[in-house]
């Protein structure tokens, strides 16, 4: 049997993450029946008899299948999710099929929640069928390492982790050959706000013939409402169907492949987000539902109608210089709604740091109407700026709360909070994290929690989730957006209702064992407490619970009590519930307890025996952990791949994610040459010599803006100046043959030099039309759209993201590269100036060698010299300097005097530039470019031009 290769990446992260991806020493067998793709992009191969075999598998008939024009049709999407008592099950099938005459890469692309545990995966192409297993990661990468010592295909992905968790794999197919990907996972659905909710990312990418989310939903105490909001748009009003009982609910969203369209006409599917299912359970009794079943037991715990407990919190707001702008505007709109929330029993103070610590008020004050007014003018006041001083702010927080506390300020029924908002690591007092969360540990004395909220992705969210993890509360990413206050109110309003504290739930010692954390500090109205265990059902015939907790006004003490068979009849009669629910329940938060007690453990022996016990527990339930890793290997085991996840959170990344290395060293792979150039001096030379370049000449415009024309046959450099007005965007690059697009949009200088305004490119655009992508890069940020999809780094990154074979390299604060397969590439080079420059502003230069493979078609006021016209210099006569000699140009039917100088390439040197000799061109090209300069203005960053 020929065997197949396929390109996985795994990613299991806790955000938009990505990997490194290492391949070995792939066999000729391999090799020859498909095309490996590395980094993104595809080596060729073929079979050893240069054919490719069609598919054998049986689908039933595939016809009237949509394809784009890769030719690829997507037969079939399917999501079944199930969920049972708050746990759920779920699987995503796409079947795909290459239509085309040649191999192609066939993506499965998924999005799974923050926290899932992925459990299975498998692959079946052409018949042969790839499972996956769990192994422990030292004896996995021993697997890896025999089958590359035998010439197998292997190959190593490893995983961050941010906020989204991907799953990805991409195999290249040969031509009429069927794949059927499956991808299993569960996760436990928390209660957020008073609702459990249920979010499954529905994102197929192309019309599918028959496409389907089934979601089932089987609670044993009871739905109150099940509710599908319009998250995916109002394009599918009225295609969901929602049938509910009394313990059980069945939700179906199946569109016709005509409703999938976007436009009645288009090939493109509308369906592109996250599919939302909303609901809550019936609760009889304040001690909370025990649920018995098969061995465990699981004890939710949601009490309402009680009082609120008031709460000391102390809001502590990062007002950094990189909270500059729309995430400053955002927060203050957020914390003057936050603030206006405030109960008249609740006691509340303000700090705002950046290099320096200030407080509102030294102490504590009660939440009057007077105060709060007083408070949202004081937060209107911020302006952003300086460093980032985390370990200060936090000290001075608990030192007020501690003096409080001290002096008999708070009452012993209250809550005491720290909500911390910032947007970066520290970059100014204690700089290392450890000490950072040593010293707020050992200030809090587990008497308040902290909470954390991360702005963006320049935040350390690993650390935010540890300080506030060891400190009793939590850490939440809030994307730096216009939708930025509405997510910090949303987090708020999580914690903003403390109903109980001091929660411990009491079992018989003697019945139950292996119990799950049980002891909590506060319990906030909207969430709930779960708990799980193992209990001897053998043994006993009904499991007592006790949960003790103050509330606002008495000590509580609340039983419940339950029959250990309860359960097994209904769950025998429903054929989708869940048999082992309860285990994965009690696994999922067994082993996330596990993780935060190894995060916070004091001794590395202590972290070594938790660490083994997340191990053998990660083995026994079979799931991906940070110590396991995935196997994914075909029925003869001679084919391995190897999925896990590193300890490194920022490793690089994978196709379509995003991956930062923070101060990583220069890496040049994937880089073109002519991006890395080694300066050669200039001097000045006769006629009849070429003028000296740079190791690889290049077309560039750079400055305000100076464009030099490089023209290989003739070797001769050509300048020319644009001079426009600020807002105006120019096309450089117009290309219908390949579908490419850039255009630079001008900024102006802060003022006026010699009666004139300087202007330079403050953003490009890029536009891969072929491949749906979009580039936009600015002084501040660089972000690839695909669709509704969008990625964003910021010039403080050093990192890379890959997205159908199109690949952008950023090199912290210099400049970033974007290569196209082997066709074409460009560079875009930053200049940074003093920002209380009186003149000068920040701006980009862009650099597009000539070897880029454009179409006759290209035009623009670089594209139209793709296709080099004939230049004739001659009749060189001294000019005015010595050192600028003037000429007759023709060209184009044009003749014309041209001047003799010397322009700046600032890819080695971007504050001096290297000199280059070129001929420039006066009246801003006139002659030398088509037309006139202002026939090459379009009115948008993705504009194509109309030739003049």
């Amino acid at each position: 049997m020929q065997h197949l290769s396929s390109f996985l990446v795994l990613f299991l992260i806790s955000g938009v993450g990505g990997f490194d991806l290492v391949i070995d020493d792939i066999p000729d067998e391999v090799e020859n029946l498909i095309d490996l793709e590395i980094d993104g992009f595809p080596s060729s191969s073929k079979t050893r008899n240069g054919r490719y075999q069609r598919s054998t598998s049986d689908w039933g008939y595939v016809g009237d299948l949509v394809e784009d024009d890769d030719k690829i049709g997507l037969y079939s999407y399917k999501v079944q999710s199930t969920i049972t008592s708050r746990l759920a099950n779920t699987m995503i099938q796409a079947k795909m099929v290459n239509n085309a005459r040649r191999p192609q890469p066939i993506m499965f692309d998924v999005q799974v929640p923050k926290g899932a545990f992925i459990d299975n995966f498998t692959m079946d192409i052409n018949g042969i069928t790839f499972t996956s297993h769990i192994r422990e990661k030292s004896e996995a990468r021993k697997m890896y390492a025999q089958a590359k010592a035998r010439g197998k295909a292997a190959g190593i992905v490893r995983s961050n982790a941010l906020d989204m968790e991907n799953f990805q794999t991409e195999v290249n197919v040969p031509p009429g050959m069927r794949i059927q990907f499956q991808l299993h996972y569960h996760e436990m659905i928390r209660r957020k706000l008073s609702s459990y909710e249920h979010v499954i990312s529905v994102k197929p990418g192309r019309l599918a013939k028959h496409l389907e989310v089934d979601v089932r939903i089987i609670e044993p105490q009871g739905l109150r409402y099940v509710h599908v909001p319009n998250s995916l748009g109002d394009h599918f009003n009225g295609i969901t169907t929602i049938s509910k009982g009394e313990k059980k609910a069945h939700v179906s969203f199946k569109p016709t492949m005509a409703q999938q369209r976007k436009c009645p006409k288009c090939s493109s599917t509308a369906v592109d987000g996250n599919f939302v299912v909303q609901y809550d359970v019936n609760r009889e009794t304040t001690g909370g539902e025990l649920e018995i079943f098969n061995g465990y037991f699981i004890h939710f715990f949601a009490p309402e109608n009680l009082d609120p407990l008031p709460k000391n919190i102390l809001f502590v707001i990062d007002v950094s210089g990189s909270m500059w702008g729309l995430k400053m505007k955002q927060t203050i709109e957020a914390m003057k709604a936050i603030l206006s929330e405030l109960r008249a029993a609740d006691q509340f103070s303000l700090i705002d740091f950046n290099h320096n610590v200030r407080c509102w008020r030294d102490n504590l004050v009660s939440a009057t109407p007077s105060q709060v007014e007083d408070a949202k003018k004081y937060i209107q006041t911020i302006h952003p700026n300086g460093g980032t001083n985390i370990n200060e702010a936090l000290l001075r927080a608990t030192f007020i709360l501690n003096e409080a506390k001290s002096l008999g300020m708070l009452d012993p029924n209250s809550v005491s909070m720290i909500v911390l908002v910032s947007d970066g690591d520290p970059t100014v007092g204690e700089l290392k994290l450890t000490t950072i969360q040593k010293n707020v540990k050992q200030s809090i004395k587990d008497e308040f929690s902290l909470f954390c909220l991360g702005i963006g992705f320049d935040v350390d969210y690993d650390f935010l989730q540890r300080i506030a993890t060891d400190n009793r509360g939590m850490a939440q990413r809030i994307f730096g957006n216009q939708e930025t206050s509405l997510q910090m109110k949303n987090f708020y309003n999580q914690v903003s209702t403390p109903l109980l504290k001091k929660i411990q739930f009491n079992y018989p010692q003697e019945s139950v064992s292996d119990v799950t954390q049980s002891s909590f500090h506060n319990y906030f109205g909207g969430s709930e407490i779960v708990v799980a265990g193992k209990v001897d059902t053998e043994n006993l015939q009904h499991l007592e619970s006790v949960v003790t907790a103050t509330a606002a006004n008495a000590e509580l003490v609340m039983e419940t009590l339950r029959d250990v068979e309860e359960l097994d009849g209904f769950m025998k009669k429903d054929k989708y519930a869940d048999p082992e629910f309860t285990r994965k329940l009690w696994a999922y938060l067994t082993v996330n307890q596990m993780m935060a007690e190894r995060n916070a453990a004091p001794t590395a022996a202590l972290k070594r025996n938790i660490t083994k016990s997340i191990l053998q527990m990660s083995l026994d339930h079979h799931i991906v952990t940070p110590f396991t890793a995935m196997l994914i290997e075909n029925a003869e085991k001679d084919e391995i791949m190897l999925a896990d996840q590193p300890k490194d959170p920022r490793k690089g990344c994978c196709p379509g994610t995003l991956g930062l290395t923070p101060n990583a060293p220069n890496n040049n792979k994937g880089i073109p040459a002519w991006a890395n150039v080694t300066a050669v001096p200039v001097s000045f030379m006769p006629e009849q010599r070429s003028p000296p370049v740079s190791s690889l000449s290049i077309n560039r415009v750079d400055n305000d803006p100076h464009f030099i024309i490089h023209l290989p046959k003739s070797q001769q450099n050509i300048c020319f100046n644009i001079n426009s007005e600020p807002g105006k965007i120019l096309n450089l690059v117009s290309d219908p043959g390949t579908g490419v697009v850039v255009n630079g949009q001008l900024v102006g200088a802060k003022k006026a030099e010699n009666k004139k305004l300087n202007t330079y490119f403050g953003k490009i655009g890029f536009y891969f039309k072929k491949k749906g992508l979009k580039v936009e890069i600015t002084t501040e940020t660089i972000t690839l759209k695909d669709g509704s999809y969008a990625i964003t780094l910021t010039w403080a990154d050093t990192g890379h993201i890959i997205r159908k074979q199109l690949l952008i390299s950023v090199k912290k604060e210099s400049n970033v590269t974007i290569t196209v397969g082997e066709e074409m590439s460009f560079m875009v080079l930053l200049h940074r100036v003093w920002k209380k420059h009186p003149v000068n502003v920040d701006f980009l230069g862009i650099y597009i060698p000539p070897e880029n493979q454009f179409s006759p078609a290209a035009h623009g006021l670089i594209g139209q010299f793709a296709s080099e016209p004939e230049v004739s210099i001659h009749h060189q006569t001294p000019g005015q300097a010595p050192e600028k000699p003037q000429a007759i140009m023709e060209v184009k039917g044009n003749k014309f005097t041209v001047t003799r100088g010397v322009q700046k390439d600032y890819r080695t040197d971007r504050v001096q530039g290297t000199d280059v000799l070129c001929w420039f061109v006066h009246n801003s090209g006139k002659g030398f470019i088509d037309g006139h300069y202002r026939d090459y203005l379009v009115p948008h960053l993705y504009s194509f031009m109309k030739k003049p």
